[in-house]
């Protein structure tokens, strides 16, 4: 099997897990033409991609999906909760403005006195006054989300790149050439992978990591997770080649450049794992039978990759051989070379 890291961090993840017959892109973080891109730099032949699993709805984790996966003519698989919120994330929203709202009240009103004074005699004429009225209050729903007004403003999604003519993107931003769901907790496969996904805490939808297992090897992908459960320390044994998130050290964090609302995000339990944390599963839960610890998910504002590679090194303590628990780092810049066991 072989693992080959894309991309890993706030600015776009996406890993290739590989089989001798199936190849699977998990994420698509980056757009579609940077993926291509690094691709061809690790030597990974995106025709030859069976399909694309997302994580979850996160746009560093999304942002080239759509046009990646039509251009490559693919499945997607979600859970059915992150392929609604993503969805919903695409879908062309209407705005209506204030005055719109008081006119389209205003109208409303009108055509209800003008029914209520002609119940007892409608005159025909009256009868297509209130029509025309009632027709023209209809003319926006906000219930439905619908507007027939040429005025109104419609917020689109841009378009990640040019991998494909924009008019069909633009026609359906959500449409993909085939969906596929899964449900955390319950194996599928995909060619001879087997592909075991499961719960990670994070403040998504329905977010998940994954195990991959073929020819006897496993490897496992677990970022965006604000804390180690005891579901994902169940699912991480026994693996041969493991992506941890390694996100933040606490002192850069605290110090570092974020607003405050959202160092609480990072270091809630939805948010994302600190070099002290991952450390401790690694010194207490992780059973130390990985040929590779990939650290991944490294924040640039608020770690130093040397800092996390330490903090990692000492957990693993005596563990850590010749062929053995070696420790890598996962860029957000260039692919990692791929990892072959």
């Amino acid at each position: 099997m072989r693992m080959t890291v894309l991309a890993s961090g706030s600015k776009g993840n996406s890993t290739v897990i590989a089989s001798s017959r199936t190849r699977v892109l998990v994420d698509a973080g980056l757009s579609c033409r940077e993926l291509l891109r690094r691709m061809a730099l690790a030597g990974e032949d995106p025709t030859k991609l069976d399909a694309i699993l997302i994580t979850h709805e996160h746009l560093d984790h999304i942002a080239g999906l759509a046009v990646l996966a039509r251009r490559l003519g693919i499945p997607v698989y979600f859970t059915e909760p992150t392929h609604r919120a993503w969805v919903r994330m695409l879908t062309p929203r209407t705005t209506m403005t204030y005055a719109k709202w008081l006119d389209h009240m205003q109208a409303e009103k009108l055509a209800r006195t003008q029914a209520a004074a002609i119940l007892a005699s409608p005159e025909p004429a009256e009868l297509e006054s209130i029509a025309a009225v009632s027709a023209e209050a209809a003319s926006f729903d906000p219930a439905l989300n619908r507007s027939d007004d040429p005025n109104a403003v419609l917020e689109l999604p841009e378009d990640p790149d040019d991998c494909e003519p924009a008019p069909k993107a633009k026609a359906d931003p959500t449409y993909l050439p085939a969906v596929e769901y899964f449900r955390a907790g319950h194996q599928f496969s995909i060619g001879d992978l087997e592909i075991s996904p499961f719960t990670i805490p994070h403040d998504a939808a329905d977010p998940c990591g994954f195990v991959f297992e073929a020819e006897g090897i496993r490897m496992a992908l677990a970022t965006d997770l604000g804390y180690v459960p005891p579901n994902v320390k169940a699912a991480l044994k026994r693996i041969d080649v493991l992506l941890l998130e390694s996100n933040h050290d606490l002192e850069m964090l605290r110090d570092g450049p974020y607003p405050w609302s959202v160092k609480q995000r990072v270091l809630s339990r939805v948010g994302h794992l600190s070099n002290d944390t991952t450390a401790e599963f690694l010194q207490r839960d992780y059973d130390g039978g990985a040929a590779y610890i990939v650290l991944g998910h490294l924040s640039e504002s608020n770690n130093a990759p040397e800092l996390a590679r330490i903090t990692a090194e000492r957990a693993i303590n005596d563990r850590m051989t010749l062929l053995g628990n070696r420790v890598l780092l996962a860029q957000q810049s260039e692919p990692l070379p791929p990892i072959n066991v």
